[in-house]
């Protein structure tokens, strides 16, 4: 007799109880061999292509669907693979969660880092930049060093380039700079907004696949109601929305903490540059 290999069987769980499991061919052979020795003249109806759990067979002798649940009462899933348990579960509509979970999470992680206070507006750097200015020492080769020192630094350097100029010409060459840098500053927020407002749009996409799942599961043939494609539907329902919802709340909240994070860069950068203007002009000491 063809053994099952139980330990490659990964549970679809419902409530605790074990719904469907995942098969490879190899494991799709043995149960079918051994479903053929127990209840000859038995076929299978409406088995999705990896979850045999939800399949239930037709037993001429008998007159009657059986469910493999109740062919096999000693088949169990192993415990230890609840997250692809639940990816399974969850059925095909979770993949779009996943990859827009995965884009998230990497735009967040790339944010977080680019946005720190060190790389943005280096402390003491206008200090720095004042005294160079008083000194009379600021040259080609500073300005392009003061350029790739940091966002803000390409401000001041606008500033410096036009000290000679009069004071609107040097606030007008800053502002210009300063509107590109706040929007190098924003890059990627949009995409993190847009994975939080579609999160959830997707969720309830897998809430409707859901809904027909269960609609399908029931008026079968003879009236028969198949109890574990209907919990496989309710299941793709509440883990599609559940995982909606879980993916657009920390993609809200991290778009709106860097959005507030961009905000005060940028005014604390348009304060700055305007305290250079004044010195070199001669209205701040």
């Amino acid at each position: 007799m063809t053994k099952i290999r139980y330990k490659s069987l990964i549970a679809n769980r419902f409530f605790g109880q074990p719904i469907a499991c995942a098969y490879g061919k190899t494991q799709k052979r043995a149960v079918f061999s051994r479903l053929a020795k127990k209840y000859p003249q038995s076929y299978p109806q409406a088995c999705p292509a990896r979850q045999l759990g939800i399949c239930r067979f037709w037993v001429p002798k008998q007159g009657r669907y059986i469910s493999l649940r109740a062919a096999f009462p000693r088949l169990r899933c192993p415990k230890d693979s609840d997250l692809f348990a639940i990816i399974v579960a969850a059925g095909w509509p979770i993949w779009f969660l996943i990859v827009a979970s995965v884009i998230a999470l990497a735009l967040i992680v790339e944010r977080f880092i680019a946005l720190q206070r060190r790389k943005i507006v280096p402390a003491g750097l206008l200090t720095d930049v004042i005294k160079l200015q008083q000194g009379g020492q600021v040259t080609r080769d500073v300005l392009k060093r003061l350029e790739g020192n940091s966002p803000f630094g390409r401000i001041l350097a606008a500033g410096l380039r036009n000290a000679q100029a009069p004071r609107e010409v040097t606030k007008s060459a800053i502002e210009d700079v300063g509107r590109g840098v706040a929007h190098e500053l924003s890059r990627f927020l949009n995409a993190i907004g847009t994975i939080a407002s579609a999160a959830p749009l997707m969720g309830l996409f897998g809430t409707v696949v859901g809904m027909i799942e269960i609609f399908g599961a029931s008026g079968g043939p003879g009236g028969v109601t198949n109890v574990d494609q209907l919990a496989h539907g309710i299941s793709i329902a509440l883990y599609n929305t559940g995982f909606g919802i879980l993916i657009a709340i920390p993609a809200l909240i991290a778009h709106r903490y860097f959005r507030s994070r961009v905000d005060d860069f940028v005014v604390e950068m348009e304060q700055d540059a305007l305290k250079l203007v004044d010195v070199i002009h001669g209205a701040r000491q």
